[in-house]
């Protein structure tokens, strides 16, 4: 494509030069966790050995440049996704403390027994189970959208559920498994329209789609740094100040009080009334460095590529018989997963490993929407920024050769 050079691109990633059993890498997990440019390798690396101190709770030089440091990433997080205010922007260990964070401290805060939330049949465990465990704790009512064969939202269905007890509407940006882009714009207009609150669940988008909270008006939207290049141990929770500031602390600890007696203790604004301990500042550091890599080679860059990659697979592998394709819609994120006739995606898997080839296996964290299917495991493609049609071709021919190991009848 012009004016992106995958090759040169690859050069920032250490991990990609790397063998597995002796093969060249070929890493198509990226759904999982991305892999790491160097930049935010080195962005760590200084941190820990040249600039470490702790935040928020000391005024020597180190402990006064590491709080600066830290509170830039947030203002560069805000910028990132256009929210309205830096306050708006909680750092967490990952999208999910992020939602457990929104379940316990929302739900304590505006549920009560009988009140409904909604979320969808292609949600991500983490964006079910906190849900679970808070109806079952406050006596809520559990609905669910289903979706159809091609992987896409009934949203006629999804406008009957909604009824005067919605209180919150859950859903994810992009699912996990079958790589289907929801309409969250549309999904977050009816909620409101309502009278519900809504979260977006972003761990597949936010390194691959432009964000602007102020346009989709969602009143929480949850990412990790550990899927856009960034390290583990670090996420983000975006809420609507006015909420937060409604919101009870998640946990209690040191930096997110005001005043502690023995008595009564008093709380911080948000965002610091929910990041309660020594944060994850080296992390924080680090998610800095990979927005500022994404955006030096820019999302709207980053979104053509894994488009044009998405459409190339999806032909190659549409033409190896016995291989289905789960999740068909029409706007899907690079994400592709599928079964092969009579083969196991663990046998699959294993046997692509010893090639070098790196994918996911399994139910993927999201049981109820191979349950949809009638399935109980996949295999799973996906790509990042540093992934080749050349890639493709690879894993291609690999699961061919797979096919012919398993299943003789077949030829190429």
């Amino acid at each position: 494509m012009d004016l992106f050079d995958v090759w040169q691109i690859r050069k920032h990633f250490p991990m990609l030069k790397k063998k597995m059993n002796g093969r060249p890498l070929v890493y198509l997990d990226t759904a999982a966790t991305s892999q790491k440019p160097q930049c935010v390798i080195d962005a760590m690396t200084l941190f820990y050995g040249q600039e470490y101190g702790t935040v928020h709770r000391a005024i020597y030089e180190l402990a006064a440049h590491s709080t600066e440091m830290y509170s830039n990433v947030r203002a560069k997080v805000q910028r990132f996704i256009h929210a309205r205010q830096e306050e708006e922007i909680v750092f967490t260990r990952g999208t999910t403390e992020a939602i457990n964070l929104v379940a316990h401290s929302f739900g304590r805060a505006f549920l009560e027994p009988g009140d409904e939330i909604i979320i969808s049949e292609m949600e991500h465990h983490s964006n079910i189970v906190p849900w679970q465990l808070l109806a079952e704790e406050r006596g809520l009512k559990l609905k669910f959208i289903p979706m159809d064969h091609s992987g896409e939202l009934r949203l006629d269905v999804f406008k009957e559920l909604l009824s005067e007890r919605t209180k919150l509407v859950s859903v994810a940006h992009i699912a996990n498994a079958t790589g289907t882009i929801n309409p969250i714009k549309e999904i977050i207009d009816l909620a409101h329209g309502a009278g519900a609150k809504v979260l977006i669940d972003g761990a597949q988008a936010a390194s691959h789609v432009s964000l602007d909270m102020q346009a989709l008006d969602a009143d929480f939207y949850t990412f990790s740094g550990h899927k856009m290049y960034g390290p583990t141990g670090v996420g983000i929770l975006y809420g609507k100040y006015a909420l937060l500031k409604e919101m009870p602390p998640f946990m209690g600890g040191g930096d997110m009080v005001e005043t502690v007696t023995m008595e009564k203790t008093t709380y911080q604004e948000p965002p610091l009334r929910f990041e309660a301990g020594t944060p994850s500042i080296a992390q924080v550091i680090g998610l800095g460095a990979a927005i500022d890599y994404i955006e030096s080679v820019g999302k709207k860059k980053i979104e053509e590529w894994q488009s044009s990659l998405l459409q190339y697979a999806t032909e190659k592998l549409e033409e190896i018989p016995g291989l289905t394709i789960v999740g068909n819609a029409r706007r899907k994120g690079a994400i592709i997963s599928f079964t092969l006739e009579n083969v196991h995606s663990l046998d699959l898997g294993t046997l692509l490993g010893l090639k070098g080839i790196a994918i996911r296996t399994g139910h993927l964290c999201a049981q109820p929407t191979l349950a949809r299917f009638g399935l109980t495991s996949l295999s799973r493609i996906s790509f990042g920024v540093y992934s080749t049609f050349e890639e493709v071709d690879v894993v291609v021919g690999a699961i061919k050769e797979a096919t012919l190991l398993l299943k003789p009848e077949f030829s190429y």
